[in-house]
Formats: C-alpha cells, structure tokens, sequence
C-alpha cells in the first residue's frame, strides 16, 4: 500500500504543470488568467484561442460570472467561518506537499553508470517493434508517379530530390514536410504500402508505383528497426525516467523513516 501511496504522488508531482499567466481582461481588477480559462474548459487539448468566438464570448463570461461570485464570497464574511479555515488549512497542507515533492524531485541527480547499470540488469524488458521510416509522394496517375521515379533515379542527391518533389507534386498531407511519415509500425499502412516500404534497403526507392485505395505512391525508405531488444541510445529516454522515479521514491521513502524516528504518533485502534 505504501508503494502505491508513493507512486501515486510521484506520478502527480512529475506531472505537475504550473500555468503561465496570460491576461485575458480583469473584474474589478483581478486579472483573469490562461489558468482561468483552464478551469473552464477542463481539458488540456482544447486550446482556447483556436476555438470559434462565439465559444470564447462564453467561456470567458463564464470566468467572470465565476470571479463575481468568488469576490462577493469573500465580502459575505465566509472566510471568518471555522470550517472555512479548516479547509484552507488542508488545502495549505497539500499545496505544501506538492511544492516541496516538486523540489525534491528536481533535485534528484541520475548519472549515465546509473542508465547503464539498469540497462545491463533489466535489457531483456526494453523490446523494441520492427519500425520504419519512410517519406513518400503521393498522386493520382500511375504515369506521373513514373516520371517521378525516372527523375528522383537520375538525381544526384535522392533524399534532396525526393523532399524537393514531395513538396512540389504529392497530394497527400504529409506533402509540405517533403513527404516524412516519420517512424511507424506496417500495420499503421495499408498493406501495399507496409509490403512495399518493408522491401526496400535504407535510402532507396520504390522501383515502381505502389498502388493503394489513395492513389500512387513513390517511397523512400530512410531507415528501419528490426524487432528485438532496444540497444541503450534508443532505450536510454524510458530508462532515465524508470531510474529516476525510483531514485525519487526511495528519497521520499528515506525520509518519511526518519520523519517518523523523531515523531510522536499515536493512533487509534
């Protein structure tokens, strides 16, 4: 249970965001805040200045109607009351916790025989997936996905070329950044596409147009992966993350144990 104590306020404090504060107007001179907004919208995808203005008028007349309400609370005397100090006592204590768990966690130092240590006793739990990644272009004709391999086989830089000619003629979306799929698994492509990119030696091309139900396409494989363990550099990201937290939870757990040599406790049974 301790464990699960720890790691739960591990997982909270690492997760922790603090806002920026963005001023969007004020009532009566308290400024209302991205932070504000945040509480209204209660989901961090949601990004308030992209939304439609008619939804902005709402969200921000909800902030101040909300405002008005807090500002009238505090003038109604509700903060003279003894429940209401214990509240904010308890909410002082926890406030406490989080910013103390942060600087704690902050100060937590990981070295590189740390990662390297817990990669040699624990290589066997970082598996990778067989990956590739490719760029491609995309068109519509069969014929003109031919000329583009005639000419991206006469270039003397291909990858140049090839990023040159996804910006200038494929259609697919991925067309303004020269065609970049990025790294993906064959089952995120639709089967002829998966087969032919998987075919193909690093910096190479599709010999001929692939077919799909989007159209033609030209790939170019940059690199691949195959399945199997992950080497260190590639598994070094997750495993500083696993070492740290553990490094961090022994740290709170050290000091609960002498918190606790010097406390007077007394529990009810």
């Amino acid at each position: 249970m301790k464990k699960i104590i720890l790691a739960s306020v591990a997982s909270l404090v690492l997760t922790t965001n603090i806002q920026a504060v963005q001023n969007y107007g004020s009532v009566n001179g308290e400024a209302i805040t991205a932070a504000d907004i945040k509480m209204v919208i209660r989901d961090n995808k949601v990004n308030y200045d992209s939304l439609p203005k008619d939804v902005q008028e709402k969200v921000i007349n909800q902030v101040v109607d909300t405002k008005l309400l807090a500002q009238n609370a505090l003038k109604s005397g509700i903060t003279k009351e003894p429940a209401f100090n214990d509240a904010l006592n308890k909410l002082k204590n926890d406030l406490a916790l989080e910013f103390w768990m942060q600087k704690e966690s902050k100060s937590i130092n990981v070295t590189e025989e740390d990662l390297k240590t817990f990669y040699k006793a624990n290589k066997d739990k970082f598996t990778q997936k067989a990956v590739l990644k490719a760029r491609h272009i995309l068109v519509a004709d069969e014929k003109v996905a031919k000329e583009l391999i005639t000419q991206l086989n006469k270039s003397k830089d291909l990858k140049a070329e090839f990023i040159k000619l996804a910006k200038e003629k494929s259609t697919g979306p991925s067309g303004v950044n020269g065609g970049d799929l990025g790294w993906f698994e064959s089952k995120q492509m639709v089967p002829e596409f998966s087969k032919a990119a998987a075919a193909l030696k690093k910096d190479t091309i599709t010999s001929t147009p692939v077919k799909t139900q989007f159209g033609f396409h030209v790939i170019y494989l940059e690199d691949k992966k195959a399945e199997g363990i992950a080497n260190y550099e590639n598994a070094k990201p997750k495993i500083h993350q696993v070492v740290g937290q553990e490094k961090f939870l022994k740290s709170v757990k050290d000091t609960v144990e002498k918190l606790k040599a010097k406390a007077t406790i007394k529990l009810s049974k």
